[in-house]
């Protein structure tokens, strides 16, 4: 049942029917991110080709997404990336065809917050970006960090950024770093203010 649950929120995300305003993630797969350490750095590349008909279930977004800067540590409220003097600082907007989501690691879920289309915005001309079925855009939020420093989401969003390639390989997927993007444009559809830093965007898929 769970199962089913799950793929039919993926579906409801990947075709834009987000009628809701929050979509529960399940929780993360650690089965699928058993790969060695010593493989996933061998293996890890940059890929610019992805298959536009094959969909990206909802635990593999919910694992990559967890791999990427998710609660590891509860009790304590660390997470999966380092960061400079713990602002965690990175946040991670979910960018499809039909609409955007935020991802809160706290509550483990997507906050629906729009239904644009940010593609073609991100993509800034490289069409690949369109073929994935989500791209993941990292942002510095450095509105309530005790210290704002632009190298610190810098740093942060690196760190971010090969979490994301580590569990992309893992799960024998495909992903890119990239900061090409009309950033104006996206700043504008996500009404972003200025103490928030668009860092990276990576494309997933297969």
């Amino acid at each position: 049942m769970k199962k089913i649950v799950s793929l039919a929120l993926g579906l409801m995300l990947c075709s834009g029917l987000m009628a809701q305003s929050t979509i529960q993630l399940p929780q993360p797969d650690m089965k699928k991110l058993s790969m060695s350490l010593g493989d996933a750095l061998k293996n890890r590349r940059s890929y610019r080709e992805y298959q536009k008909d094959k969909a990206v279930d909802l635990n593999t977004l919910s694992t990559i997404l967890w791999a990427a800067c998710g609660i590891s540590d509860p009790a304590s409220g660390k997470i999966t990336a380092p960061s400079a003097i713990n602002m965690q600082d990175i946040k991670i907007y979910v960018c499809t065809a039909k609409g955007v989501c935020l991802y809160d690691p706290k509550a483990n879920v997507l906050n629906v917050v729009n239904d644009k289309n940010l593609l073609e915005s991100l993509a800034s001309g490289q069409q690949f970006v369109k073929d994935a079925p989500y791209t993941l855009l990292l942002v510095s939020d450095q509105s309530k960090a005790r210290r704002k420093n632009a190298h610190f989401g810098d740093i942060d969003s690196g760190y971010v950024s090969q979490n994301i390639y580590l569990a992309c390989t893992a799960l024998g997927m495909k992903t890119v770093a990239r900061a090409m993007m009309d950033q104006d444009a996206v700043r504008s559809a996500l009404n972003l203010p200025e103490d928030v830093i668009i860092e990276l965007n990576h494309p997933i898929g297969y």
